[in-house]
């Protein structure tokens, strides 16, 4: 990779890294924390890395540095602030972000990292194996799964309001 092709890397995936671990982690400066330090990651590589894979590598990379934030345990603080601070709409209810962002919360982090990649950023099943090192049977049940439990806290809620 040149440094022509790095400098196209961060133009085309920077925005969508960035997306991705604001879905994953809900904190705007922990997600930019994670794609400095995905880019950080790729420019000590940028000789090894192949431009053409540039997009799976950055995201893998993303993908293990939010590993790292939550095993650090810097998010906890962070997700009952969050939590305590949720505002609602003037009708009492909450906001539609809001709700998915909580129905997001409950799956366990695999789970809501392949439904992000599928539903929000349009990865295909085999770029979401590769991504992940999982295989295609286990990324397809992920997401079956994580969509039904999103739907299932969904409906809960609607029963409640």
């Amino acid at each position: 990779m040149t440094i022509a092709d790095y400098n196209t890397s961060v133009d085309l995936h920077a925005d969508g890294i960035y997306r991705f671990a604001v879905k994953h982690l809900r904190d705007e400066d922990l997600a930019k924390d994670v794609v400095q330090e995905t880019f950080a990651r790729l420019w000590m590589k940028v000789q090894e890395v192949d431009a053409t894979k540039a997009k799976s590598y950055l995201f893998t990379t993303a993908h293990h540095a939010m590993v790292d934030e939550v095993r650090k345990g810097k998010r906890s603080a962070r997700m009952e602030e969050h939590h305590e601070n949720i505002r609602h709409t003037s009708q009492g209810q909450p906001d539609l972000k809001e709700v998915l962002d909580q129905a997001l919360a409950t799956l366990p982090d695999i789970q809501r990292s392949v439904v992000l990649l599928r539903d929000l950023e349009g990865y295909t099943y085999e770029e979401i194996a590769e991504l992940t090192g999982l295989n295609l049977p286990q990324v397809k049940v992920y997401i079956y799964r994580g969509r039904t439990a999103l739907k299932e806290y969904i409906g809960q809620l609607d029963l409640v309001l």
